[in-house]
């Protein structure tokens, strides 16, 4: 196996250095006092470098022939630093410390609303099941005019406006104004701001009578409760078989990525393993718990499927568990490590790589001067072909790999599906990717519903699916909607990919009725991906 080590990095010095000075200034809090210890005789042992750094800041602030701020300076360093050594590793300023974190611990404190901006309103899409704006009575459709006797409507709000308004501490109260569709009078809202969950189990239904699907979008601390809940919850419902859509997921927590694995296998299985030049070998096995370890597992990634998706997909294809389908993951495998200092900020640092249970790293390369380019991979693939043609992928064949049943994987750039999807070139139009960007259909749909709510009287997501339908009439309005907006279409647009339209219009007018779940039931029920997971698992053998 190739060691993606043996080329040096000539940062490395200067990162030990930099380390060192931070510890001065704002102190560092290590996970083990043994650590904290070794950095303390580190910095005996490098007090020269130490200076040199220090020396050199102090310089540059006293003579530069600008003013400039030693905190921002800092910050300027840490980041260029990280920024050199991998594409992963990266520094967090304190002001931007909670909202990184938040997604990953699994809540927030706010007042629990999914809104949308449009027309320069906020429109409540949903009231977080549970949570304080639900408890209050606001509902979706409502349009939010003011917020503490602000006018928050038609002043050129922005999301980060809104956040500002709405989100603060929990125990602290909101007086919101509402107007609500069918009125003409503000009705007031007084709304105790409260823990606010962030899911990250988006959908967990049943595709037939005897299919699952469960979508996970990160893994967070709470991704493997919710997962369980899920399956409990399907499982009760007649579940035998699963589809499991990480598309999308950009990873998280080993953990979480860990504990999910371990359902699907059975005890004595190896899941993933962890090394890096300070971190001594970490196997991570399965163990007696799991509760899916028999059923068909089909598992969905693509380009954007990342470190922990990547592990769960990793542990399943070379335990010859279940199929994998789509297209070639992105490539990560590395794992970080997060510290914070004193001030509020942190860094999250490489501390090793993982490998699956044949023994491959799937890290895509970035040495030599490829981090510039490394998030444009996704572009790069595009171009060459591969998200359309699975004979355009281009894999290491020296970092080959093979299962228990003599199937053959490869390392060094993400994790390849045994079953392709290629991206259908032929359902997209120019008009229907701006509609698309600009968010048109999604913003359509909320208007649509809020004038109709009083006729979309549908009981389930399924009823609404079998009985609703996308007419031309309906198709017409949103041209003329988006002809307004300075996107206009012709018989061509339509008629490559009227379909796909279709399809998005429909998932987005559920899920304006219903939420989230019902968005992913109507969208995947004309998935080609989701499709092809049925067909491979009414093939697959217990």
């Amino acid at each position: 196996m190739e060691n993606n080590n043996k080329n040096s990095n000539p940062f490395l010095p200067l990162f030990f250095a930099l380390v060192l000075i931070i510890g001065i200034f704002v102190g560092i809090r290590l996970n083990r006092n043994s650590q904290q210890n070794q950095l303390l005789q580190l910095f005996s042992n490098e007090k020269n470098n130490t200076n040199k750094l220090d020396e050199l800041l102090d310089y540059v602030l006293r003579e530069y022939v600008d003013t400039l701020n030693r905190d921002s300076l800092t910050d300027v360093t840490i980041e260029t630093l990280l920024g050199n050594l991998d594409p992963h590793s990266a520094y967090i300023p304190a002001s931007d410390l909670q909202a990184t974190n938040e997604p990953l611990n699994g809540n927030f404190e706010g007042i629990g609303i999914e809104f949308n901006l449009l027309r320069d309103t906020i429109y409540v899409v949903t009231a977080i099941p549970g949570g304080p704006s639900e408890k209050a009575g606001l509902k979706s459709g409502d349009k939010i005019i003011f917020v503490d006797g602000k006018n928050v409507a038609g002043v050129k709000i922005t999301n980060e406006m809104v956040f500002k308004n709405l989100k603060g501490k929990g125990g602290t109260v909101v007086k919101i104004g509402v107007l609500r569709y069918g009125t003409s009078t503000i009705e007031y809202f007084k709304i105790t701001r409260g823990k606010i969950p962030i899911y990250s189990v988006d959908a967990a239904y049943m595709m037939d009578s005897i299919t699952g699907f469960i979508k996970i979008s990160r893994f967070a601390s709470t991704t493997y409760q919710e997962f369980d809940n899920a399956l409990s919850k399907l499982e009760k419902q007649g579940m035998k078989q699963l589809v499991l859509d990480l598309r999308g997921n950009p990873g998280g927590f080993l953990d979480a990525a860990i504990d999910i694995s371990d359902e699907f296998l059975t005890k004595g299985k190896m899941i993933v393993y962890t090394q890096g030049k300070n971190k001594p070998r970490q196997n991570s096995i399965a163990s007696e718990k799991g509760r899916f370890e028999k059923q068909k597992l089909a598992i969905l990634i693509d380009e954007n499927s990342a470190s922990a998706s990547e592990i769960v997909a990793g542990a399943v294809q070379d335990n010859d568990r279940g199929v994998i389908i789509g297209r070639r993951s992105f490539g990560k495998g590395l794992v970080q490590e997060q510290t914070e200092f004193k001030d509020g900020s942190a860094i999250r640092l490489t501390i090793a790589r993982y490998f699956t249970p044949s023994g491959r790293c799937i890290q895509k390369p970035y040495e030599n001067g490829r981090i510039e380019d490394y998030y444009q991979d996704e572009m790069e693939r595009y171009d060459n072909g591969e998200l359309v043609n699975a004979d355009s992928v281009k894999l290491n064949k020296k970092l080959k790999y093979t299962t228990p049943a003599g199937k053959t994987v490869y390392g060094g750039g993400g994790i390849m599906p045994d079953y392709f999807i290629p991206i259908d070139t032929t359902k997209v139009s120019r008009y229907i990717s701006e509609l698309l960007y600009k968010n048109l259909i999604n913003d359509f749909a909320l208007e649509y519903v809020n004038k109709n709510r009083a006729q979309l009287k549908y009981t389930s997501a399924k009823e609404f699916n079998q009985q609703f339908k996308v007419n031309t009439p309906l198709i017409n309005e949103l041209k003329s909607y988006a002809n307004k907006n300075n996107i206009k279409s012709s018989a061509s647009d339509l008629g490559k990919g009227l379909d796909l339209l279709s399809t998005h219009l429909k998932a987005y007018i559920a899920k304006d009725i219903f939420n989230q779940e019902a968005w992913f039931f109507v969208k995947n029920a004309n998935d080609d991906a989701c499709k092809k997971a049925l067909l491979m698992l009414s093939k697959q053998k217990n």
